[in-house]
């Protein structure tokens, strides 16, 4: 089992020395579970004496406590606490989700309940609705019983009406053979008692049979009465169903409005969809032709790396060889020839002193340069066989240290450069003094070769190479720098365009719902109407049939008062023929 301890020290004597302790403070439950060991537990260990005291190890023991193997603890501590940042941040971003969601599931419960209320509403409305119509189902009852009761006595009148006719065509054949019988008695001018009687009592008979409307005009008044009263409750109702209508008309203007809306947004965003895509293509174009620079640069490096590798060679051949030379200067040997010997002898000692430290120091930096490279071919082997954690690390060591080879070799190069130029002024120097001093002026050594133009040629192409991957290396680096600002631009437009996409698809939820609230008050509105129609339709074709029966008993009550007034003129008739006031008076 693995466990996390403390290296304690503590003393034995003189004799004994120090004894390694390991203090155990956690325990590894799994590969990212540790748990804290509980009181302090201490492990005696040998092993532990190669560490400092309080250094943190990880011990490996058996169940037994028996310490099986030690190692640093600090990497792994490093990878663990960079495995806990990556957690939180992961954690972090869960969290931002669910509160997300949780401000969603918000939104969402406040919706269901102002749902929930509209709905109770309107079920109290369909309620009081369907209380409604039941008064006005009772009430349409009500009517129709009247309505049974007024055809009733609509017979009856009718009935009456034609008792009233064939009355009056009796009375009328009377009257005719009372006309008879006047042209018959005017020579006597007067009835005999049994006629006159006979005459009376068909008149009392008449009288009798009269019809009597008052009773009906009352039962119509009533009825009339009632029909107002249904009529101001179904007005009641149509004002409610154009309030409803009304209500019904404007959610349906906005829903529409709403729905132009997320069209519009939605053109728009597909519009900003096609830029970013066309953004992300130009993007990858642009990285194309960064990575065709970089190609570029490093063929430029490696062109430049040739160009010092042939210098190398050329400076190595120059001091390998003593008929090759890289004088970069020109010898005045005119004025070397008139100088005195003494004098041309020390400028020949000073050059060569001057020689000798430059070539020291041109050395001490070859070794430093071939040092480095060492160095860099460790880095190189221990990056192939290291983990990521310390990948990382060594290579940020990696580029530190090419960076500095880099700028210490092309020190060196016009070191090298100078040097040559100086050995072969030294030359120069040497040999004219020879030359005066009877000495042999070239030890029997070939005329010597100048590959100094050569030199001067291979540095004026390195210089230019030089400059153009300097120039290069700029574009790379405003480039990167525009190409990371884009992607950055991007990946934030990517993020807008899906927050917006989230939002439209909700607003899209949220108008479906509208409109199945707009359907379902259409739906209430085309019921209520399909309910109140034929309701307003009976009772206006009741309203007519009693119009008709009003008509009718205004007829019967003029029909009446004209029998009435006829049985009275043919009264004084037979008073006047019979001299009888008493039959005039019953």
């Amino acid at each position: 089992m693995l466990y996390l301890a403390e290296v304690q020290k503590k003393s034995g004597g003189l004799i004994g020395g120090n004894k390694a302790e390991l203090k155990l403070l956690a325990c590894q439950r799994s590969e990212q579970n540790w748990s804290a060991v509980p009181g302090e537990e201490i492990i005696p260990s040998d092993e532990a004496s190669k560490y400092n005291p309080g250094a943190l190890v990880l011990v490996e023991m058996t169940a037994g406590k028996q310490v099986q193997r030690i190692q640093e603890a600090a990497r792994q501590l490093v990878s663990i606490l960079q495995n806990f940042s990556r957690l939180q941040e992961r954690f972090k971003a869960q969290e931002e989700e669910i509160e997300q969601w949780k401000q969603s599931l918000t939104y969402q419960s406040q919706e269901l309940n102002r749902r929930e209320m509209e709905m109770e509403a309107r079920r109290e409305q369909l309620e009081q609705m369907e209380d409604d119509f039941e008064k006005l189902e009772h009430q349409r009852q009500e009517i129709e019983t009247l309505r049974e009761d007024v055809n009733r006595q609509r017979d009856e009148l009718e009935r009456k009406n034609q008792e009233l006719e064939g009355a009056w065509d009796h009375l009328r054949g009377e009257m005719r053979r009372l006309e008879e019988r006047q042209a018959e008695i005017q020579q006597s001018a007067q009835l005999d008692d049994d006629q006159a009687r006979a005459l009376h009592e068909l008149l009392d008979r008449l009288t009798a049979n009269a019809p009597q409307s008052s009773a009906s005009r009352e039962q119509l008044a009533l009825v009339l009465e009632l029909i107002d009263q249904q009529q101001a409750i179904l007005t009641q109702h149509w004002q409610t169903l154009e309030q409803q209508h009304n209500t019904a008309q404007q959610m349906q203007s906005e829903v529409d409005r709403q729905g132009q809306e997320i069209r519009d947004r939605w053109q728009q965003w597909h519009q900003s969809q096609d830029s970013m895509e066309q953004a992300r293509g130009e993007l990858k174009a642009q990285q194309k032709v960064l990575d065709s620079k970089r190609e570029y640069a490093q063929m430029l490096s490696l062109h430049l790396q040739n160009h010092d590798d042939l210098n190398q060679q050329l400076f190595r051949l120059a001091e390998s060889s003593d008929g090759i030379t890289l004088s970069g200067q020109q010898v005045d040997l005119a004025a070397l020839e008139k100088m005195q010997l003494d004098d041309l002898q020390k400028l020949v000692q000073d050059l060569e002193q001057e020689l000798q430290k430059l070539s020291q120091f041109v050395e001490s930096q070859e070794e430093e340069l071939r040092y480095k490279q060492q160095e860099i071919d460790e880095l190189q082997a221990k990056i192939q066989a290291a983990n990521e954690f310390d990948r990382l690390n060594l290579e940020n060591e990696l580029a530190d240290e090419q960076d500095g080879y880099q700028m210490l070799n092309e020190t060196l190069v016009g070191q090298r450069r100078s040097l040559n130029d100086r050995r072969g002024l030294f030359n120069q120097h040497q040999m004219v003094l020879r030359r005066r001093q009877g000495q042999p002026a070239d030890d029997g050594r070939p005329a010597g070769i100048d590959l100094g133009p050569l030199a001067t040629q291979i540095e004026s192409q390195r210089h230019q190479q030089a400059e153009d991957l300097h120039k290069l290396e700029s574009q790379i680096e405003q480039m990167q720098t525009a190409i990371q600002q884009a992607d950055s631009m991007i990946a934030s437009q990517v993020q807008d365009q899906q927050n917006k996409r989230n939002e439209l698809k909700q607003l899209e939820e949220t108008l479906t719902s509208r409109r199945s609230e707009v359907a379902q008050i259409w739906g209430r509105v085309a019921l209520y109407q399909e309910m109140l129609q034929p309701i307003q339709d009976k009772t206006d074709a009741l309203r007519q049939k009693l119009d008709e029966v009003s008509g009718l008993l205004g007829q019967g009550e003029e029909a009446s008062n004209q029998q009435s007034q006829a049985i009275a003129e043919i009264r004084q008739i037979l008073v006047s023929l019979t001299n009888t006031p008493e039959l005039a008076a019953s």
